[in-house]
């Protein structure tokens, strides 16, 4: 059995789906606390250990954070189903000139898509990789089918460190980082954290926009090297049909859902209100999840030409958010026993007693790649491994944007290897699992030597 075929059986055979393993944690961080948490004031744990399950759960600051974070990739999916995209993604398809071309056209493409936003990169690569499979099919021109569908999905394994980037767009709000700490009860912790990162210290720092054209360039030349080695396949598809609103006539107040002038009219105003709102922001690259909404909301709009389109778009991307919109909370009563019985603390000591500078965000690196094969939402990672990160930075005096970088490498990085986002992608292009792990595999050692020698040298 080859290695592809091995881990996605074994993905297949040991790992229920998302939401399962999300309850399976919660039942074991509430065994974990029963066991070596603190014990409760009136003496009956599990009855304590319940109330800080259901405050967590239900955190009104943590999910309005879910519900950021799920707009990111809803609006993202919304702009790639515009007109305009589609005439860019077929503009672009019309540059397959052999198996090497095109891969490296689909890898950069997504990889750049993706570093502006996941949801849109996320569903560009694979609109991209479809096409370009059929253009080649068309022109009969040989290409490997299953390699360019691993490179439609290569913007995943950059997501995390650039614009629309979980952690460190949370961390750029004022306030998020002690509200955070607050809900572990740890207020000891709080009075050493700043009031906000900016993402000029994160996403716009030199050493992250190093490592990611590193990456860029690394993943790019790779594609290249197994466009010209690898054996081209025979692909058979059928024409994926961009879904689009007809031009029949509209009656009445019909009209105005069909308008392109208020359509467009309300589209400018909310982007004149984001330059208003959020100018001085963008002036000092400190961008935030309502920033970023609020102009891809507007840019959508304006895209889609009428409400009708622009809606029919968000009930076809919705369907893309209902795994993680449910699992959020339990990620939250997660977070709120591991703070309220003390273990975030343990854990903490621990991971500072095997660690130097040096070696915790490589520490971090490492266990945030392996986080992400069961909790496969950055967010809901953050929610829950972040506070960890942030309590161990703070007690060995590591930086916290270096800290919080790592966790976003290791998280993004074992994409690569964990089947659940490539949902969307191989239900478009019709690829499974097996036949693209192999090259996304690839994708994941490179990437991952670049990171690890990225969190050594800056």
């Amino acid at each position: 059995m080859s290695l592809s075929k091995l881990i996605e059986h074994g993905f297949r055979r040991f790992l229920p789906s998302p939401f399962t393993i999300a309850v399976l944690l919660t039942v074991l961080t509430i065994v974990l606390a029963l066991l070596f948490g603190q014990g409760s004031e009136d003496g009956n744990q599990l009855f304590h250990i319940l109330k800080l399950w259901e405050q967590g759960v239900w955190n009104n600051g943590l999910l309005v954070f879910a519900y950021q974070m799920m707009l990111i990739l809803v609006l993202g999916h919304v702009l790639v189903l515009s007109k305009p995209m589609e005439l860019l993604i077929l503009k672009l398809t019309g540059l397959v000139k052999n198996s090497a071309n095109a891969a490296v056209l689909v890898t950069l493409s997504t990889l750049l898509v993706s570093f502006f936003n996941w949801g849109l990169g996320l569903i560009f690569g694979a609109l991209l990789a479809r096409k370009v499979g059929e253009y080649a099919q068309a022109k009969n021109i040989p290409i490997s089918y299953p390699l360019i569908g691993a490179c439609g999905y290569a913007g995943l394994m950059v997501w995390h460190g650039g614009i629309s980037g979980s952690a460190p767009l949370k961390v750029s709000e004022a306030g998020h980082l002690t509200e955070l700490m607050s809900s572990f009860q740890a207020p000891s912790l709080t009075a050493n954290l700043p009031v906000a990162i900016s993402t000029s210290e994160t996403i716009f720092s030199w050493s992250n926009i190093l490592i990611f054209l590193t990456v860029l360039i690394a993943i790019t030349a790779l594609s290249y090297y197994l466009g010209k080695r690898v054996k081209p396949t025979e692909q058979k598809l059928n024409i994926y049909h961009f879904k689009n609103i007809g031009s029949k006539k509209h009656q009445g107040a019909e009209r105005l859902d069909h308008s392109k002038t208020f359509s467009v009219f309300f589209g400018v105003l909310i982007l004149i209100a984001f330059l208003v709102q959020y100018l001085p922001f963008l002036k000092q690259l400190n961008l935030t999840p309502n920033l970023l909404n609020f102009f891809m909301l507007g840019l959508a709009i304006v895209l889609h030409g009428n409400f009708s389109n622009f809606l029919r778009a968000v009930e076809e991307a919705i369907g893309d958010v209902s795994g993680i919109l449910i699992q959020f909370p339990l990620y939250f009563g997660i977070m709120g026993i591991m703070g309220g019985s003390g273990m975030i603390n343990q854990i903490s000591d621990f991971f500072v007693s095997i660690s130097t500078e040096t070696t915790l965000p490589i520490f971090t690196f490492l266990s945030a790649g392996l986080v992400n094969i069961f909790v496969p939402s950055g967010g809901g990672q953050w929610a829950v491994q972040g506070p960890l990160v942030l309590e161990s930075a703070l007690a060995l005096g590591v930086p916290l944007p270096k800290a919080i970088m790592a966790l976003a490498y290791g998280d993004q990085l074992t994409n690569m290897l964990q089947p659940f986002w490539a949902l969307p992608l191989l239900g478009i292009t019709k690829l499974k699992a097996k036949e693209i792990l192999p090259y996304t595999l690839l994708f994941m050692v490179v990437g991952g030597c670049i990171y690890i020698l990225g969190l050594l040298l800056f």
